[in-house]
This record gives C-alpha cells, sequence and structure tokens, in this order.
C-alpha cells in the first residue's frame, strides 16, 4: 500500500512539474502583452473609426469624385500587405480605402466568433460609416477573396465588380483543439511570423517582412481571432458564396500567381468554370503576385476598373 501511494504520488508530482513547465514556456514565451489603447492609435498612421464590433484603423485617399475601390487583405497579415497596390490606385485617381479586419493590425480584438457575419458586417458598416458612393469595387487577397465574395452574395446592390486575387478554394478547420493552438502559436510565434515568408517566390526580397508582421503580434486578442476564424468560419459556405456571384452578373478579374503553394494555383482551373472570369496568370510570383510582379499586376487591375 505504500509502494502505491509512494508511485501515486509521484505521478501527481510529475505531471504537476509538467503543467509549471509548461505554463512557464507560455508565460515567456507569449508575445501578447499589449492592449490596443488610445495611445497606440494616435502612434499608429492611418485613421480609427467606431464600429458595432469595434474600432476599426484604415487609410483612405484619392479624390472624392473617383470610382470607389476597397481592398481586403488575407487572413492574419493587415492592410499593408496593399501597400503598391493603394499607392498605384491613387495615383491613377480612385478614392480607394483598405482597413484591418477585426483581431488584426491596429483594428480592436472583440471577443466573438469570429464567423462571416463579423467580417460583413464590418465592412458593411465601413462603406455605411464612411459615406462611400455605392457601389464599390472589392479586392480582395487570399482570405480577403472569401470575405468580399460573401459580402457581394449578401450585399449584390452595394458592389460593382469583383477581384480576387489568389483566393482561399478551401478552408478547414484547425486538427488541434483551440486551447493547443493557442499554446502552440504563443510559443512559436517567431516560426510563425517567418512563415509569412513562405508566400512569396523570392522572399529574400521582402527582407523586413516577418518583422512588420510581429507588430500586430504584441496585442492581445490576434490569436484568438485567428483560432475563432478557422473555428468559426465554415468551409462550405465559401464555395456557396463563389456559385451566388457567378449569378449576379458582375464583372470580376481573377489573379493568381502560378507558383502559389500556399492557395495552390490548381484551384484557379475549379473557380474559371464556377466565375467565369477575366484572368490572369502571373508567372514567377507566388500566393502575393501584386507585390512580387506590382506593375504587371496593378496595370491590369487598373485597366479592369477602368471599363
Amino acid at each position: 500500500m505504500k509502494k502505491i501511494r509512494i508511485i501515486f504520488y509521484s505521478l501527481v508530482s510529475t505531471v504537476v512539474l509538467a503543467a509549471v513547465v509548461l505554463w512557464l514556456v507560455f508565460f515567456f514565451s507569449d508575445p501578447e502583452t499589449k492592449t490596443i489603447n488610445e495611445g497606440v492609435r494616435k502612434a499608429a498612421s492611418g485613421k480609427f473609426i467606431q464600429l458595432s464590433d469595434g474600432i476599426t484603423h484604415y487609410e483612405t485617399g484619392g479624390p472624392d469624385t473617383g470610382r470607389v475601390v476597397v481592398l481586403v487583405h488575407g487572413f492574419s497579415v493587415p492592410c499593408y500587405i496593399w501597400d503598391p497596390t493603394y499607392e498605384s490606385l491613387l495615383k491613377n485617381g480612385f478614392h480607394v480605402i483598405r482597413f484591418d479586419e477585426f483581431g488584426r493590425g491596429f483594428s480592436d480584438r472583440p471577443d466573438v466568433d469570429y464567423n462571416p457575419a463579423v467580417y460583413r458586417k464590418q465592412l458593411f458598416e465601413l462603406i455605411l460609416k464612411l459615406h462611400l458612393r455605392t457601389p464599390v469595387s472589392l479586392a480582395g487577397v487570399s482570405f480577403g477573396g472569401v470575405v468580399i465574395s460573401d459580402f457581394a452574395a449578401h450585399y449584390p446592390g452595394l458592389v460593382d465588380r469583383l477581384i480576387l486575387v489568389d483566393p482561399v478554394y478551401r478552408f478547414t478547420r484547425l486538427e488541434a483543439a483551440p486551447l493547443i493552438a493557442n499554446y502552440i502559436l504563443a510559443v512559436q510565434h517567431q516560426k510563425q511570423a517567418t512563415g509569412q515568408l513562405g508566400d512569396f517566390l523570392r522572399p529574400e526580397l521582402f527582407p523586413d517582412w516577418a518583422d512588420r508582421f510581429k507588430v500586430q503580434m504584441q496585442y492581445r486578442g490576434f490569436r484568438h481571432a485567428l483560432i475563432s476564424t478557422r473555428e468559426h468560419y465554415p468551409g462550405d459556405s465559401i464555395l456557396a458564396n463563389y456559385h451566388s456571384i457567378a449569378g449576379l452578373g458582375k464583372k470580376i478579374l481573377l489573379i493568381w500567381g502560378k507558383e502559389d503553394h500556399t492557395v495552390p494555383f490548381l484551384y484557379s482551373d475549379s473557380l474559371m468554370e464556377i466565375l467565369h472570369p477575366e484572368f490572369f496568370p502571373v508567372d514567377s510570383a507566388a500566393h502575393l503576385p501584386f507585390l512580387e510582379k506590382p506593375a504587371e499586376v496593378n496595370s491590369r487591375i487598373i485597366v479592369f476598373l477602368s471599363q
């Protein structure tokens, strides 16, 4: 009996020690040590607007009389991802808006389920509160293509035309439980940041990309937004929305980097069959062709928007 107690207490001690070690690793690894507040907003570039689910960070420019174009970023990299396209559109007389989706960049990180309605409402309220002339043109990269397709399917009257850049085609839930996924992302946050370079064919041309990504990682709620999106954005709705917008009669431009391994180029065939869009495959570019081939891609975007 005494031997059994010794074994039991040894096991308990081992479990407790392991838990303490795991917690310490998490505590000292966790980059989310700050909260986005007024001080952070004042130091950031761009503008901020209060919406139902929180404050949204956005940038806007160009003449009020220009065609309105809203740029929607992807799953985790905030609106700076559109830098060359944003500047190119401004120079060509468009009225351009880009913003950080909730949970990313300098926008708030509401404690909600990040489902399609959250992203849809944020974009709707942004258009409404900024008094944008509708219908607007929407451009979305990667997961942003999912967001704008969902928006167009629900608010077709507010949308003129769509630009999909290497859009997400399939979206699966996390294999690990949210608690475990949160721990892994905290402990491996450096790997997550450097992993963003995998979106490029030639990552050496973007030496500051990982450091720019790390800025948003220090604010509480970033991981929750990513994990919750994977948990609460139903994959079947993505394909359904592509079929929905195909029947709207909207002009659609599909752009895809031929060397994309994040959302493989082969999916472009499937989307071509559904959407029948204008198609611009980009040579020598991966998941972000407008960054790797800015002159070619942005010229094509401007021609499409000017038609």
